[in-house]
């Protein structure tokens, strides 16, 4: 076995044994694409390993992807995904976990006709509406990993040969889920536990507002009563843990949707529906984006802040220190899934329901009257620097310094 497959087999393990914690007799659904093949056949091999029933993998394929949007026919993105939200519904209704492994191009769509990906996006999020409900609160299991693809790979190592990008990705990635550690699961282990030390002094120290200052920041953020800071580690319905995110570094709970005053600005790019968001800052008043502008992709941050009421609001505050490993690796991956675990972030969009206290078993209209945005999206991008501090502050008015240049401050 070489190095590199000895590495593969842990991720394999890593994703799901840490990730969406796999139970015996529990089917598995797998979306990725085939750029993540090998991976894949591994996960699915170590599922069955682990008592999975049964194991489904739907494949895609960026050129596939590319060629729908350029040549199919204008009405076939108002087609509702019916017979997909029906599929995945009816899995994780009778228990199935799910797994995305990503890998997309983050330019894939870069040049695509704003209606058709507008079309697209509401569309498929008004047929997974149900769907997206069940995750928001954490209804069953769900994780998100990582595969290189080479339009990707090129993204992030423009400066190397072409035969030498797909591996130095490769690499990248296992640093950050850990599988250059001895035991990677252990190291986990140990992770998910600092981590929630973290979130257990938020939590006691119930805040009611945070202040966020640096450069081109001047952020307040109200928190709702009964917020919950939450760690890496979630449990499904039935109690049982999983991480939704390989890597994670946040620490997370939801901000009260009319609650947010001042202006933030960006730090890294944010790759959105397949095109590129830059140098951008957005203000807000009384919660409501007022405001914004971006260097690079202000028509496709204008298509996200108006694809619904709620997309003018935010749903997620995160903390993340600026000395993390994603950070310190000085590596740009134009990849949420990576950036944001580089990056104190926020989230344009929904609230989670179980970062509030009962929030799991509420409707809409309850969330809405606790102050947790609704909305069809919920986009993370990132504002964290080594400049950037944030202060808690307390309904009596006495602030505690949280993060001082851009790192942990307790």
């Amino acid at each position: 076995m070489t190095d590199f497959e000895y590495k593969l087999q842990k991720y394999a393990e890593l994703a799901v044994k840490i990730g969406v914690q796999i139970q015996k007799g529990q089917n598995l659904i797998i979306n990725a694409a085939l750029d993540s093949a090998e991976l894949v056949r591994l996960i699915v091999k170590e599922a069955y390993n682990e008592g999975a029933r049964f194991v489904k993998v739907n494949w895609s394929d960026d050129t596939v992807t590319r060629l729908r949007y350029d040549m199919a026919a204008d009405e076939s993105f108002l087609d509702d995904p019916k017979w997909y939200a029906g599929e995945m519904l009816e899995y994780i209704e009778n228990g199935a976990a799910v797994l995305h492994v990503i890998s997309a191009d983050p330019d894939l769509l870069n040049g695509v006709s704003p209606e058709r990906l507008t079309n697209h996006q509401k569309t498929y999020s008004k047929a997974m509406t149900k769907y997206r409900e069940y995750q928001m609160a954490n209804y069953f299991t769900w994780s998100i990993v990582a595969a290189p693809s080479p339009a990707w790979a090129a993204k992030v190592f423009p400066h190397l040969p072409a035969d030498q990008q797909v591996d130095a990705l490769w690499e990248a990635i296992f640093r950050t889920v850990r599988i250059d550690q001895p035991d990677p699961i252990a190291a986990w282990r140990q992770h998910i536990d600092q981590l929630s030390q973290k979130a257990d002094y938020l939590n006691s120290k119930k805040f009611s507002k945070l202040h966020y200052v640096a450069p081109g920041t001047n952020l307040t953020i109200e928190l709702p009563e009964g917020h919950l800071w939450v760690a890496a580690e979630s449990e499904n319905g039935k109690g049982v843990p999983f991480l939704a995110n390989l890597p994670t570094e946040e620490v997370f709970t939801v901000p009260k949707k009319t609650g947010v005053n001042g202006t933030v600005t960006s730090t890294k790019p944010l790759s959105y529906n397949g095109n590129i968001i830059n140098d951008f800052s957005l203000t807000f008043e009384n919660g409501k984006i007022i405001g914004y502008k971006a260097e690079v992709g202000e028509a496709t941050l204008q298509r996200l802040v108006e694809m619904d009421d709620g997309a003018k609001y935010l749903g997620e505050v995160a903390l993340v220190p600026h000395d993390s490993p994603i950070s310190q690796s000085g590596l740009l991956f134009y990849n949420t899934l990576f950036d944001e675990n580089a990056s104190n972030h926020l989230a344009i969009g929904a609230g989670y329901a179980f970062t509030i206290e009962g929030g799991a078993g509420m409707s809409k209209e309850q969330m809405e009257a606790a102050g947790i945005n609704q909305s069809t999206i919920h986009v993370d991008f990132m504002i964290g620097s080594a400049e950037m501090d944030i202060y808690g502050v307390s309904a009596d008015g006495q602030q505690v310094q949280i993060f001082n240049k851009g790192s942990w401050a307790i």
